[in-house]
């Protein structure tokens, strides 16, 4: 029997049990504690058990289907999307992925019939229409955004095997399910933040809350002072804080943040001991005393600190290993501009462009590591590093309007890049971006193709792909006036 009591349920009720599973679940995906992911793992497998009692016991159709045997699917669906998360962060091994892949694709397929259901005029609304409603609207909006964001290469791999996403569709869907007053609208506004204030933001569409410097500084520091139950909410804050200060070229703060993230958080050791490195390498000696650190014995650090997520080695910590690769030998090169390229791969010179002050202080530092370059001794590395400075400030001097002197400073396709062969596609990027806000479409569209057809195998492409991806869309998207086109189907 349908029930919302809110008694503790979670073996004969299907909605207590898939919102206490998800409640671990969410626990696991900020700790990745193995013990939290494991609890999480058997709970979600008993709120799925729960759910099967409840769904109709032959082939499911609209017809002929009752209002809980609907609920149950719906609950089952996002029972089996959840799993499927738990298992690619739990297993390693090619057998686990496949089991989660299928997983991922009979929650898609059952989205979609229940949405097809809700589009059926022989559709009977029931007590609970709303709730069943909103799962619906979570499922389909969540696989359409997060499908329609991947690169095309890897769209069209998906769309190969069944799967579809339209992102205006996707994004519809989710504010709906939002508005409603149901048990899903914080799961949709939580994917709503997610992709405004995380996708978005690696994808320059949107500039997150540490565009707001003072007061985004006061936020976070009252929300770690707000609970002290889950220290995750407070690495989040911290891995914030660490950018607004970084943002503001306060290197002692911005080492202080990622020192403590590194001692209490364990998403990515490798990527913490790199940014404090990255911090200190902006620093003198004598200011580098008080924290019994060195850059070098950091970034030496960075290899043995590697580690793997659902498989696969994080993009940030195999840039970070790149990176910091030149520092193993017995005389290292320093990285000019270390934190300066981090603040690159994660977007920041869009929200400090927001702010003359800032780019301004940013383009003197940078102007300071060419006056280096260019007075130490030639090696291996000095054509990777002039290019990336050169990349650097360009995108301060285009933030600053002086657009045809950025222009000139992403135009080193042609040159021999040892190293840093992400340089070159991401040049092209800026540079095609450049091109379209100055209304030289054509030209953008194909230095943007060139970008994503000619180079593979370089460092965080997907994240460039990701990106790469969001510019065609608007480009081709936009009509000769100007207006955007929508996509009239999902």
């Amino acid at each position: 029997m349908l029930s919302f009591s809110p008694l503790p349920r979670t073996k004969d009720s299907m909605y207590h049990a898939l919102t206490y599973a998800t409640i671990l679940e969410m626990q696991a995906m900020m700790t990745f504690d193995p013990e939290n992911i494991l609890a999480a793992g058997n709970t979600m497998k008993e709120a799925q058990a729960v759910c099967q009692r409840f769904r109709k016991k032959s082939t499911f159709s609209n017809r002929n289907s009752t209002e809980e045997e609907l609920h149950a699917e719906v609950c089952y669906a996002e029972c089996l999307l959840q799993r499927a998360a738990l298992t690619f962060l739990q297993d390693e091994n090619m057998v686990s992925f496949i089991k989660g892949g299928i997983k991922v694709r009979n929650s898609y397929q059952t989205y979609k019939e229940l949405h097809t259901v809700l589009q059926s005029s022989s559709y009977v609304h029931g007590d609970n229409h709303g709730h069943f409603e909103g799962g619906v609207k979570l499922g389909v909006g969540a696989f359409n955004l997060m499908i329609s964001m991947l690169p095309t290469r890897t769209l069209r791999l998906l769309e190969f095997v069944g799967f579809s996403g339209n992102k205006e569709f996707g994004l519809l869907q989710l504010t709906e399910g939002a508005a409603g007053q149901t048990f899903r609208s914080f799961l949709c506004n939580m994917l709503l933040l997610c992709y405004h204030t995380f996708m978005s933001f690696i994808l320059a569409l949107y500039c997150s809350l540490a565009t707001f410097w003072l007061v985004a500084i006061v936020r976070f520091e009252e929300c770690c002072e707000a609970q002290q139950q889950w220290n995750q909410f407070h690495h989040m804050c911290y891995w914030e804080l660490m950018w607004c200060f970084t943002y503001k070229r306060h290197w002692k703060m911005a080492y202080f943040y990622a020192d403590l993230l590194s001692k209490e958080n364990a998403w990515s050791k490798a990527t913490y001991a790199y940014m404090k490195g990255a911090y200190l390498s902006m620093l003198t000696r004598e200011e580098c005393q008080p924290f019994r650190e060195s850059e070098v014995a950091l970034f030496r650090q960075v290899h043995g600190l590697k580690q793997k997520i659902a498989g696969k080695s994080l993009p940030t910590e195999k840039f970070a290993i790149r990176k910091a690769r030149r520092y193993l030998t017995e005389n290292p090169v320093t990285l000019p501009a270390a934190p300066l390229e981090m603040m690159y791969i994660w977007n920041g010179y869009t929200v400090i462009g927001k702010h003359k002050d800032l780019t301004e202080g940013m383009l003197k530092t940078l102007d300071e590591a060419q006056a280096k370059l260019e007075s130490s001794p030639r090696t291996e590395f000095s054509i990777d590093d002039q290019c990336l400075l050169s990349l650097l400030r360009g995108l301060c001097l285009k933030h600053l309007g002086h657009q045809e002197e950025a222009d000139t400073h992403s135009n080193f396709h042609n040159m021999t890049i040892k190293f840093d062969h992400y340089l070159v596609p991401n040049a092209l990027l800026e540079h095609g971006l450049l091109c379209l806000e100055q209304g030289r479409k054509e030209e953008g569209i194909k230095l943007l193709e060139t970008a994503k057809q000619s180079y593979k195998n370089y460092s965080m492409e997907s994240r460039t792909h990701f990106r790469i991806q969001a510019a065609l869309h608007k480009a081709k998207a936009t009509s000769e006036n100007g207006i955007h086109t929508m996509p009239s189907s999902p």
